[in-house]
């Protein structure tokens, strides 16, 4: 492969010397103060939800498990799932992928664990263990998505596959009795 060394423009030279780095339009400060009073408001309004899902199971004659594992999930990442279909309508697999399975992985390895130890620092004890109907709809979809990516392809035959089990898992939830309730 040749280098060009003249691909870059000269200093002085006439042409655009504007700098390509856009001034931040809040500072440092006014973004670390917005960032907390967003955490703040979310974190208050979240209270609130999780404490309308028992009314709201009562009501709809809905299981609160459905309600949290289906229901909750769907509506709060959809900001994500409408990414992952955007990059996915564009060709753009990879990425749509790293969209969705990063959420996942993210949720597994960083959020449970640190519920777990917030819950212990606060003294609301939160532990991981699953019982068997969780654990084996949690293995069962690992394993799933794990044979629909292993050949790194797509098409619309394993996307309806996915989107079937995805039915399957949200009405074995609806349908299943926990035992502790």
């Amino acid at each position: 492969m040749k280098e060009d060394g003249n691909w870059h423009p000269e200093e002085g030279q006439s042409g655009n010397n504007s700098n390509d780095d856009e001034s931040p339009d809040i500072s440092k400060w006014e973004s670390i103060i917005w960032l907390s009073v967003m955490t703040a408001w979310i974190s208050i309004l979240s209270e609130y939800l999780v404490g309308a899902i028992e009314g709201a199971s009562t009501a709809w004659e809905i299981p609160v498990a459905f309600i949290s594992v289906i229901l909750l999930p769907l509506v709060g990442n959809a900001a994500e799932h409408a990414s992952a279909i955007m990059f996915a309508m564009k060709d753009k697999l990879d990425i749509s992928l790293g969209v969705a399975i990063g959420s996942s992985t993210q949720i597994s390895m960083f959020v449970i664990p640190f519920c777990v130890v917030i819950g212990w620092i606060t003294g609301h004890p939160m532990d991981l263990n699953f019982q068997l109907f969780e654990t084996a709809a949690l293995f069962l979809t690992v394993v799933v998505v794990a044979f629909m990516l292993q050949e790194g392809t797509a098409n619309y035959f394993k996307g309806l596959m996915l989107i079937l089990c995805y039915l399957i898992v949200a009405a074995s939830f609806y349908v299943h009795i926990d035992s502790s309730e």
